[in-house]
């Protein structure tokens, strides 16, 4: 159904920024009418470079529909002329342009998973798989679920090895696995009923496992679910999701294997949503849509600034990095001098910044060293938040300069 809606019109001069990665919360994002914008990175990432776009071509969507801080710097390369749509417009753009919003989500869901690869890279140098996604993930899930006595988890991911990987070279040993785990687990669910909309899964239950292929997405309608990610031999948790939040999603838009598992933590239902009607809800749920394309801003914007930080070359200036984007994520106001007790915990936050334990110690040793800061109970305590903001900068600026050095310096010698 048609909505009329009065869209916003901008127009900049040949030469004009009209976003600056980092500089304040965007408020709407732009599809281009004439003219072109050139995209520019402001962070190096091997297979990423600067783009062109022509009419047709939107950008700024991830920094609008999460209402962040924008994470790329556009310039015009033209005069131009841009139509505005902001978060509470976006909702009667599906409804007028469904194709729009399939052309948005599968943009968004392509950055995210070039960011999470990107990533996957630099912290975990060692988890090849992690990053090609591979079915064959699924057996190094369930081994570390045998081990650690989460016999039903195992027992799925087994059952899903052996569906996906019928030749996979532990076939043999599986079989035998399954054999004797029968035994031990109860009534496992190992997948869903097609043509059911509503699916119920009791706590501990797994939902779908880090590397299965799967074409559904799914909405949390009672209890919650973990997501969680196995690196390292450790089981990492990605998320709590609960009532009306969406995962999942990633697979129905690429069709790629699962980069993590979701377990019910609880007793818990879940709505289920197919490839087959996803064209159906575009046009029938422009709000689950809307829903969707912010969750996956908020993922991009996240990974990004996880990956912006993690490029600062001094370790310290990482960790001062890391915390910033925990303010900005909890939306707090920089310049206040009010305390601030950070969510994360120091090894998760150690975790993030792809450093080792020992690394994180001495680290932990140095940080303490600010008098504005203290981790006490594993949790980093700051007793003002402007003053974190302001060292986190500091060490932005230091490192700039740096790699500005670094940079001459190579030039001189070539």
């Amino acid at each position: 159904m048609s909505v009329k809606v009065q869209w916003g019109v901008a127009k900049y001069s040949k030469d004009s920024h009209i976003a600056v990665a980092g500089r304040r919360v965007a408020d709407c994002f732009f599809i281009i009418r004439h003219g072109k914008v050139k995209i520019a990175k402001e962070v190096v990432i091997d297979g990423d470079k600067d783009e062109v776009l022509v009419p047709g071509d939107f950008f700024g969507v991830a920094a609008a529909m999460s209402s962040y801080s924008h994470i790329e710097t556009a310039i015009a390369l033209t005069d131009v002329t841009l139509i505005t749509v902001r978060p509470q417009q976006y909702v009667p753009l599906i409804q007028n342009n469904t194709q729009v919003a399939t052309k948005i989500l599968m943009q968004l869901s392509n950055r995210l998973r070039f960011l999470n690869d990107a990533l996957t890279k630099l912290t975990l140098k060692s988890d090849a798989k992690n990053v090609d996604g591979d079915p064959s993930r699924l057996f190094d899930v369930a081994e570390y679920y045998f081990r650690q006595k989460q016999y039903d988890q195992a027992f799925y991911a087994y059952t899903q090895y052996v569906k996906y990987c019928p030749d996979g070279k532990h076939r043999e040993a599986v079989a035998g696995l399954l054999a004797r785990l029968k035994e031990r687990v109860g009534d496992v669910k190992t997948g869903i009923a097609k043509g059911e909309l509503i699916h119920a899964y009791k706590k501990g239950d797994m939902i779908f496992a880090e590397g299965e292929l799967g074409d559904e997405f799914f909405v949390v309608q009672t209890g919650s679910v973990k997501i969680s990610k196995i690196i390292d031999n450790k089981e990492v948790l990605l998320g709590m999701l609960g009532e009306g939040d969406v995962f999942g999603e990633m697979a129905i838009l690429e069709g790629k294997p699962r980069g993590a598992s979701a377990v019910a933590n609880e007793d818990s239902t879940v709505m289920a949503a197919s490839k087959s009607n996803f064209e159906f809800l575009i046009e029938n749920q422009p709000q689950l849509i809307s829903k969707i394309t912010t969750l996956l801003a908020k993922r991009i914007w996240s990974t990004f600034k996880q990956l912006e930080v993690i490029h600062i070359t001094n370790p310290l200036g990482r960790v001062y990095g890391i915390l910033l984007v925990q303010l900005e994520k909890g939306r707090l106001n920089l310049e206040s001098p009010e305390p601030h007790l950070f969510g994360a915990k120091w090894d998760e936050l150690v975790n993030m910044l792809g450093l080792a334990e020992k690394e994180g110690y001495i680290l932990m040793g140095k940080l303490q060293e600010d008098n504005n800061l203290q981790v006490k109970d594993g949790r980093v305590h700051a007793y003002s938040i402007r003053e974190v903001a302001v060292q986190a900068a500091l060490y932005r600026k230091i490192d700039a300069r740096e790699k500005t050095k670094r940079e001459h310096w190579s030039k001189a010698q070539s």
